[in-house]
């Protein structure tokens, strides 16, 4: 194979391929480089087309049900923001309401870290799930212990995420028992934790941690869970959103009785931030959620051109079909060397598509000796990450390369 290309995207963060005309188009517009070189401090000083950029752009592939935005800069800093906003929810629940004020003790144990100015809560995040590295989003990361190793973290709590069995029509009784049991162990913690929760933060799937799915029904009832306990719902979705899946947002697939409270992004859309819709989200009082930056307009012009470019081109639909088909050549390959494709996954799911291999980082090398730049996760799976541009064609280039690998 001569040309080198890639099925991992920059670990998934590149939308519509390299160079991308529309891109480029947008990226050396006027507006572009007047968002460059006078980058505004949005917290106290937005220009004057800030609202614009968002409503074209951010705002308008929301997820139902969530009609605001708060932009960032990062999938860490997007996670991050989201907790803090859980936590002042909860706490002006208690207070009472948006207008009770801060009281005496509340203001000066905060500036020792003590409570009631800093609460004894926590944010419950899964095993395996991966949400980022700063310190708060760090305490919710369980993926690899390299991440976490020297870094002091919160006592916040973690509950099993399903370990389902491959394949899924073959094993209903025993995943749904098993979704059965993380569910009761997730509400036991809920209830039970020294620090209660204000939120639980969960990956639509885990990709970090070995790209672990449930199914609707398991997300269904965490959701359940949320409403029945008063705490926040956070759907991460910094690497499943904006097409991947086969739908913009991964959590679309499972079809929720109410959305959730807020869902995070970033990489594919260049730009970072959390949606929501409930008002009683917004900090109260300014300087509550704030930096500098609070987001960046350039990316979320970016972001625009994206999205104009997904809608044009009909990338979502795209990734549909092209991963059903994709799926269908490795369950060929799986049945011809079922040793070296074990529990393939990601059915249904776009191009969001993994398997475990006995020799995985072996598997990972050898491809890009055949000029495949492939991606690893969790302890034994390999991961397909290509962007929605992504074809029949460059899907029956990357089965024969791996056919080549496997027979090697």
């Amino acid at each position: 194979m001569e040309t080198c290309y890639s099925i991992y995207a920059q670990i998934a963060s590149i939308p519509v391929g390299y160079s991308n005309p529309s891109l480029l188009l947008a990226a050396t517009s006027p507006e572009m480089a007047s968002s460059l070189i006078n980058r505004p401090a949005l917290g106290n000083f937005p220009s004057h087309d800030w609202a614009e950029i968002l409503e074209t752009g951010i705002l308008r592939v929301a997820p139902k049900g969530l009609n605001q935005v708060f932009t960032g800069t990062t999938g860490s800093d997007a996670n991050e923001l989201a907790y803090k906003a859980a936590f002042m929810w909860k706490r002006q629940q208690e207070r009472g309401g948006a207008s009770a004020d801060f009281t005496t003790e509340e203001m000066s144990s905060a500036m020792n870290n003590q409570s009631p100015g800093s609460p004894a809560l926590s944010i419950l995040s899964f095993k395996s799930g991966f949400h980022g590295r700063l310190f708060g989003s760090l305490s919710t990361t369980r993926s690899k212990p390299i991440h976490k190793l020297d870094i002091p973290s919160f006592n916040w709590p973690q509950a099993p995420f399903p370990m389902l069995k491959y394949p899924l029509e073959a094993h209903h009784s025993e995943n749904a028992a098993e979704e059965a049991r993380c569910l009761a162990a997730t509400e036991e913690i809920i209830t039970t934790w020294p620090l209660p929760p204000a939120a639980i933060v969960v990956e639509p799937v885990q990709s970090e941690g070995g790209d672990n799915h449930a199914s609707p029904a398991f997300f269904q009832g965490l959701r359940d869970l949320t409403r029945k306990h008063n705490i926040l719902m956070i759907v991460d979705e910094v690497q499943t959103g904006v097409g991947a899946t086969g739908q913009f947002w991964a959590h679309d697939h499972w079809n929720l009785s109410h959305p959730p409270d807020m869902v995070t992004f970033s990489k594919k859309a260049q730009a970072a931030g959390y949606y929501y819709g409930d008002a009683a989200l917004r900090p109260n009082k300014p300087y509550r959620q704030f930096n500098t930056w609070m987001g960046d307009p350039a990316r979320a012009i970016l972001f625009r051109a994206i999205v104009e470019e997904i809608e044009r081109l009909d990338l979502v639909r795209n990734t549909a079909a092209v991963g059903a088909y994709l799926y269908e050549g490795l369950q060929g390959l799986q049945r011809r060397f079922p040793r070296e494709i074990e529990n393939l996954r990601g059915q249904g799911q776009g191009l969001f598509i993994a398997w475990d291999s006995p020799r995985r980082d072996e598997v990972l090398k050898l491809l890009k000796t055949v000029g495949v730049n492939c991606g690893g996760s969790g302890e034994r799976a390999v991961r397909l990450r290509p962007m929605l541009v992504f074809q029949r064609h460059h899907a029956d280039m990357f089965l024969e390369a791996l056919e080549k690998v496997i027979r090697s």
